[in-house]
């Protein structure tokens, strides 16, 4: 063969796998912009979870009735969502709706025009091996789509592509027992797949067990690893370039990870509040890193102008920070990473050397909008940690970061030229010592927010946020008081804690464990908040109705206006709710679906057999703190959904 003739070969087969690439990412853009149906997890690229139909209104809202409802069989925390698809896209004669199942993950195909089910797939996972190893519940995110794919990551770590038209499996891959990892080392998924480009998007979950946790990249069409990057390590794990990736304007230099886990003993209590990274620095490193956590189970945005998708990861191993001196990079951050290489363009750690378990992993959601007068494109982030951040999508400078609960009071507030939180003593978990007990922190560590999404509406131009209202005891176990040593496949956590209301610190005569708000994302503060009960534990849907839907753990669906926060219905539904609200219309009908199925951390006292009669500080506090939920919500496993009479 020629010269001539191998570089038009070339050509033509670069052109084709460009043009696959574009197809199959097309077809999902554009099913994201028919307000007809929902086929990405948030609803679009850009995590709005926020709908362009109308029928159903701030002034109509008041009359949902129940449509129809559907049993997944399945019982304990249903999260995640339905997506809903038009036949054009799966090759069957009309629009389905495809629904999951907590463990062992059921997949369902439901034929709008009749309700049948036209095809049911049901996983064969290791009970025994799998779910002992899933922290926080059996919970399931939910489903993606793309070019003909229904996309389900299994709790055992095996990602499957099945036919959209008839569910066989068109493709399956490893994703954690590939690399020496897989349930019996404690590491198993529960994080919805997201289909950006030609390529399938996954992670990981697994801190609790000592995991070092990833988020990996496999091609749409035949399922191979397109790339993974690690959370922390050596460079070439994380994809990280030293001179290329920035981190508050700056390049992140050599090694970046390795030089923040330090060895046992080498910080003292200066270094650890220290307002600047080389004071932070270690003298001696240690190798903790090895099982650093940094889960990455949240939802995905994608911007395709700069090519780069959005996350944030979790908690590093253990609990007890007293044993991983250091700031622990790269666990708790905001990651920005080429689309097609995974390489991380910057990053940015909100918590550094976590000493709560405050995970970064909930959604980011991105937005154009003025920020202090200036138009930017943002990426808005509400972390477990209680600030609410706004920071420049391109280059990772952080614009905002504030809290948006006003009991927070582990960090007085984020220096906004180093990035550093600005820890209390009192509240430090370090600072006051392992078999010490660490009273009134705020919030609690699951969070001012969990894993339950927020929703954006341009129309008012505000963030929809549920919330948590919780603070917490927390004590580190030290070796020698009976903590675990790394063992793979063991729990690995080495605290205690105890949950209760943050009125019950902030001393204002308030029970409630919740709030619903309104958030201004320019200047960081609450518009409208409505106090619930118990944590609101429901991903948010807003509309151009200028309706905002939410559930609550006391089993209530509920729907309120979008400027004021005036509530304009509610129905109570089987289960406590912490699914995901979207909608979709049906032969000019529009529809609001949600899955009523208690679970999660926060519920898990009802959902997990056994836990009932368990002490306080079981499930890691959260059985002390929701123990009265038993009366108000028991296990259920269904979709409702609603539609004007």
């Amino acid at each position: 063969m020629s010269k001539l003739s191998v570089g038009k070969w070339m050509i033509a087969a670069l052109a084709l796998v460009v043009s696959l690439s574009a197809f199959a990412n097309d077809g999902v853009k554009k099913l994201t912009q028919d307000p007809n149906y929902w086929a990405y997890p948030g609803g679009n690229y850009w995590n709005w979870r926020y709908s362009e139909l109308n029928q159903i209104n701030n002034q109509n809202a008041g009359k949902l009735v129940t449509a129809w409802t559907f049993s997944t069989g399945r019982l304990q925390g249903h999260e995640g969502g339905p997506l809903v698809l038009p036949g054009s896209a799966t090759g069957l004669g009309s629009d389905h709706l495809y629904i999951h199942s907590s463990f062992p993950n059921d997949v369902f195909a439901i034929n709008l025009d009749d309700l049948t089910i036209t095809w049911a797939y049901e996983p064969q996972q290791n009970e025994a091996e799998t779910v002992p190893v899933m922290c926080c519940d059996i919970v399931n995110r939910g489903l993606a789509y793309g070019d003909g794919k229904i996309l389900l990551q299994q709790a055992d770590t095996l990602l499957v592509a099945l036919n959209a038209k008839d569910g066989k499996v068109a493709w399956k891959a490893e994703n954690g027992r590939d690399i020496g990892y897989g349930p019996k080392a404690g590491n198993t998924t529960t994080n919805a797949p997201h289909v950006i480009k030609d390529k399938v998007f996954t992670g990981c979950s697994g801190a609790e067990f000592g995991v070092r946790c990833w988020i990996a990249a496999f091609n749409l069409k035949d399922g191979k690893l397109a790339w993974r990057a690690f959370s922390m390590g050596p460079d070439s794990d994380i994809l990280m370039d030293p001179n290329k990736t920035m981190s508050m304007g700056k390049p992140v230099g050599k090694d970046s990870s390795l030089k923040t886990w330090c060895a046992e003993g080498d910080w003292d209590k200066n270094e650890l509040r220290a307002n600047d990274a080389g004071k932070r620095a270690c003298s001696k490193l240690g190798d903790q890193w090895k099982q650093g956590g940094g889960s990455t189970w949240g939802w995905w945005p994608a911007d395709f102008e700069q090519n780069l998708m959005y996350y944030g990861n979790g908690n590093p191993g253990t609990w007890n920070p007293v044993v991983r001196p250091g700031d622990n990079k790269w666990s708790m951050t905001m990651f920005a990473r080429d689309i097609d290489t995974g390489m991380a363009k910057w990053v940015y750690q909100m918590t550094p050397h976590d000493e709560w378990d405050y995970d970064g992993v909930n959604e980011m959601i991105l937005a154009d909008m003025k920020v202090k007068g200036a138009d930017r494109k943002v990426v808005v982030h509400f972390d477990r940690n209680g600030f609410a951040y706004t920071v420049d999508r391109v280059t990772g400078e952080v614009l905002v970061a504030e809290k948006y609960d006003p009991a927070v009071n582990w960090a007085t507030h984020v220096d906004m030229k180093t990035g550093y939180p600005q820890v209390v003593n009192a509240m430090s978990t370090d600072f006051n010592g392992e078999d010490v007990v660490s009273k009134d922190v705020c919030p609690a560590a699951l969070g001012t927010k969990d894993e339950q999404p927020a929703a954006y509406s341009p129309r008012t131009g505000l963030f929809y946020v549920p919330t948590n209202h919780v603070c917490m005891t927390y004590e580190p176990v030290s070796y020698a008081a009976g903590g675990n040593k790394y063992v793979a496949g063991q729990a690995f956590v080495n605290a205690n804690l105890t949950m209760y209301p943050a009125g019950a610190v902030m001393k204002d005569g308030t029970d409630n464990m919740g709030a619903m708000i309104a958030w201004n994302a320019d200047t960081g503060k609450i518009v409208w908040s409505i106090p619930e009960q118990w944590s609101v534990w429901s991903g948010v849907l807003a509309t151009a109705g200028d309706v905002v839907f939410y559930g609550t753990l006391d089993s209530y669906a509920k729907a309120v206006d979008a400027k004021s926060g005036k509530q304009l219905w509610k129905f109570k539904s089987p289960s406590g709710i912490i699914g995901n609200f979207n909608t979709w219309s049906h032969k000019g009908k529009q529809y609001v679906g949600v899955l009523s199925g208690i679970g999660g951390w926060a519920g898990a006292v009802v959902a997990i057999p056994g836990l009932a009669a368990a002490p306080d500080e079981a499930a890691l506090g959260a059985v002390g703190g929701y123990r009265k939920l038993l009366s108000v919500s028991r296990n259920s496993g269904v979709l409702m959904v609603f539609s004007l009479p």
